[in-house]
């Protein structure tokens, strides 16, 4: 089959990308713009693995997607490229918008008109439900609770687009769904929560867990001559997803394409790997024998206090469910950060 992925330089583009290389038969195109730090990196690591067409291109550019649409005529699409951080998209609301909105409408709009028999896997956000500040929540010395929510968040949960990026990455998501119905183009949703593995350049905004392992190492290094900073008060909670999970999860989305299409999921690493700031702080601390000190500033706009998703869904559709712990991932991560 011929697998294009957008955002093939990314994080999880790249790790997909070697995956393909390295362990199938399938035909390689990538698209990417190298604008992200770590990206051209990642091609040049990418180039190391194997052969497989480069298309230098921005989503953007309608006349770019549709080109490559048009050429190569894709069996599968991974939709990973994007504006990913929530403060960028605040400051600059414009190209979270290009991005995230258009250019996942551009993409669509190719594959309807020169490749409709693609399937096309869309990594969207839990920040399409928004601030989440109706839920009622708890606190104990390490984390927030939502009581009501123990299992995680269902996709159920109502959408509440409520910050620049919310509404970039709901609308695209929203548009992935209606061309299931309207065209018949066989889509799948992601909305993810937080993940993370080896070829994360992780940035103050952007890959917390990847970040504060650079911070945790500095610290040990004595490379710090100041404490890192964290917003809020560090009991924010996420569910984290370590990167080999991730790659299965996208094979088995289409592997199981008779189920899952027009269909979204929560995705994450479950109840069970979910952590707080402070919580991930203790782990390092143990880990790399150091004291971490840290300086508290105003929470972030529109930051969820928590989100964990409920993952059942995705294992009764597809059989998934992830296999490397939070602390097993947490290793890995810290592997590649004292190598990178």
């Amino acid at each position: 089959m011929k697998i294009l992925i957008t955002g093939g330089c990314g994080f999880l583009g790249s790790n997909l990308s070697q995956e393909i290389l390295l362990k199938t038969d399938h035909k390689l195109f990538v698209l990417d713009s190298l604008y992200r730090e770590g990206s051209s990196l990642n091609l040049q690591w990418l180039r190391e693995m194997g052969k497989f067409d480069f298309f230098h291109s921005d989503i953007r550019v309608a006349n770019d997607v549709e080109k490559v649409i048009s050429e190569i005529k894709p069996d599968i699409i991974f939709h990973l490229c994007g504006q990913v951080a929530l403060t960028t998209s605040i400051h600059n609301p414009r190209l979270d918008f290009e991005v995230n909105a258009l250019g996942t409408f551009n993409l669509l709009e190719a594959v309807r008109k020169h490749s409709p028999d693609a399937i096309v896997i869309y990594s969207s956000s839990n920040k399409v439900y928004g601030d989440m500040d109706e839920i009622k929540y708890s606190e104990t010395n390490t984390r927030y609770v939502a009581d009501d929510y123990l299992n995680g968040f269902s996709e159920e949960l109502p959408l509440n687009f409520s910050s620049p990026y919310g509404c970039s990455k709901g609308c695209a998501d929203q548009y992935m769904l209606d061309y299931n119905r309207i065209y018949g183009i066989r889509t799948v949703v992601f909305r993810h929560s937080s993940m993370f593995g080896g070829r994360q350049f992780s940035t103050y905004d952007q890959g917390w867990i990847g970040w504060f392992c650079q911070k945790a190492f500095e610290t040990k290094m004595r490379q710090l001559r100041t404490n890192f900073t964290i917003s809020g008060n560090g009991k924010q909670v996420r569910d984290v997803l370590y990167v080999d999970d991730l790659i299965d999860l996208y094979f088995k989305a289409f592997k199981f394409i008779d189920k899952t299409q027009g269909q979204v999921f929560n995705i994450g690493g479950g109840v069970n790997n979910s952590l707080s700031l402070i919580e991930l702080f203790n782990i390092l601390e143990s880990e790399l024998k150091v004291e971490l000190a840290f300086t508290e500033l105003p929470p972030r706009e529109s930051d969820q206090k928590v989100f964990i998703a409920n993952i059942a869904k995705a294992e009764r559709l597809m059989g998934w469910a992830p296999q490397v712990d939070k602390y097993t991932g947490i290793n890995k991560m810290l592997k590649w950060t004292a190598q990178k």
